[in-house]
């Protein structure tokens, strides 16, 4: 008898009567209470020249995250598309003495990591190291920050991949969507309607000169907060802070703050192609203009939500991909932001179930909001977003990741446990209530990325809405 064989003759031995005596499990065991979520204490202070300080000293590891936050973000790009993420990634290609390599293998060597980025509504420069390298990655990051090099050749450099990204994003339906759905739900002027990285005609205009610019007026330390935690004090903070960006001076030409573009109009329900044929998936996203986070209702929409498509066990994945099979993966979701960003559902489903796919969407947008949901699936969601709260506190990093986007959104940390509790009292009355008041079937914006020539027929056999069709820029075809 060779080994495999003694193996296998060892194995069947022994773990079948190890089998045989294992319970089987009946019922599914009940949910405890949810652990009290127990919030940092947030230190606070203020340089002279406007720059905001936060810390949470959190001293059981030998490790601090901070980051800065700069309001603001592809808000401010006006009619040049693209140009607020595109100048925050050029940080980081170099600033004061080092070029982009120098720059990390300095950061390299100090076990730290140092990432520039922009959002929608903020420029963020992440920074984390162990506390003994902390301050030297902290000089790195005002360097970023205060003195970027932004030479043209880098700027010719990213900008050659940026064109490159572009190009390539119309081969792929998941990013086209998302693009046509932007500029079909938000009208042109509103800070959402265009792509957040721009289009191939404003990439091909930046230069040196803009991005220089942009970030002169942009980087403004009234407008900045500056987000630590991790093993340090507010003394300690306040002092590296100090020598860094106590210099740091406001722009003599600043940009205005951001403007509430103000309610945006909601079309009756229409229906925009784009064609790619030949797929095999259609991607499906349906929409129109949310509502903002400062919204009393915040806590009921998320628990909505959550029942709706906000979890793996919502109704419209669990339809669409667990009974159906039409996808791998369907949900929604509101885009939380200081002015009403979208609410979005969507899936990738096969080209032949495309129409039925849509009718299950539409069928469950009316059903919450017609017949409410269950006490169970009331419990669940109530456990899953409690529950799942507790996981967004565990290190440095996350704590600090909070504590900046509810900077961003000019909310204080004590937000969130209000929240989860407001959650614990919410009934099935108050779930149909914003369902009804905020999930509107009639005026929404549905973006179809497929085979035009296999799925219209049954899309306009459904009768949801008129039938467009459009390009990948959301132009209309044939105009």
């Amino acid at each position: 008898m060779n080994r495999t064989t003694i193996a296998l003759a060892l194995t069947c031995g022994f773990t079948a009567p190890l089998a045989a005596q294992a319970p089987a499990v009946a019922t599914q065991p009940t949910l405890g209470p949810a652990p009290r979520l127990v919030m940092p204490v947030v230190q606070k202070t203020k340089l002279a020249n406007g720059l905001s300080i936060e810390v949470v000293p959190m001293h059981e590891v030998p490790l601090v995250q901070a980051a800065l936050v700069i309001s603001g973000g592809a808000r401010l790009d006006g009619n040049r598309p693209g140009l607020a993420t595109f100048t925050a990634n050029m940080l980081d290609e170099g600033a004061g003495t080092r070029d982009a390599f120098a720059l990390a293998a300095e950061v390299a060597y100090l076990g730290a990591t140092l990432n520039t980025g922009a959002g929608w509504d903020a420029v963020t420069v992440d920074v984390g190291a162990p506390k003994r390298t902390f301050a030297r990655a902290m000089t790195l990051a005002a360097d970023v920050v205060l003195r970027p090099r932004f030479t043209g050749a880098d700027i010719k450099r990213q900008r050659d991949l940026r064109l490159a990204g572009i190009l390539q994003q119309r081969d792929q339906p998941g990013a086209v969507a998302g693009l046509v759905f932007n500029a079909m739900v938000f009208p042109a002027g509103h800070p959402y309607h265009a792509a957040i990285n721009g289009d191939s005609a404003a990439t091909a205009a930046l230069d040196s000169a803009s991005v220089r610019e942009f970030w002169r007026r942009a980087a403004d330390p009234r407008r900045a907060t500056l987000v630590v935690t991790g093993d340090v004090t507010l003394a300690e903070v306040r002092a590296l802070a100090q020598k860094l960006y106590g210099a740091w001076k406001a722009p003599a030409n600043p940009f205005p703050a951001a403007a509430d573009p103000g309610p945006v109009a909601r079309p009756a329900t229409r229906i925009v192609l784009v064609d790619k044929p030949g797929a095999a998936q259609s991607v499906v996203m349906i929409g129109a203009p949310g509502v903002t986070r400062r919204s009393p209702d915040y806590p009921a929409i998320m628990l909505m939500n959550t029942i709706l498509g906000g979890s793996f066990s919502s109704r419209l994945n669990d339809i669409l991909r667990e009974q159906k099979g039409y996808t791998y993966g369907a949900g929604s979701s509101f885009g939380w932001r200081p002015v009403p960003g979208p609410f979005t559902a969507s899936a990738q489903v096969r080209s032949n179930v495309t129409d039925s796919s849509l009718a299950i969407f539409f069928r469950e947008f009316r059903r919450i909001r017609d017949s409410g949901v269950t006490a169970a699936e009331l419990q669940r969601a109530r456990s899953y977003l409690v529950l799942g709260s507790l996981g967004n506190f565990e290190t440095t990093g996350q704590v600090a990741s909070q504590l900046a986007s509810l900077t961003v959104l000019g909310l204080p940390l004590t937000t969130i446990p209000a929240d989860l509790a407001a959650i614990q009292r919410l009934t099935a009355a108050d779930v149909q209530r914003v369902a009804r008041q905020y999930l509107d079937p009639g005026h929404y914006t549905v973006v179809i990325v497929g085979d035009i020539a296999k799925i219209r027929p049954g899309i306009e056999t459904l009768g949801i809405g008129p039938v467009e069709v459009r390009d990948y820029n959301g132009n209309e075809v044939g105009k």
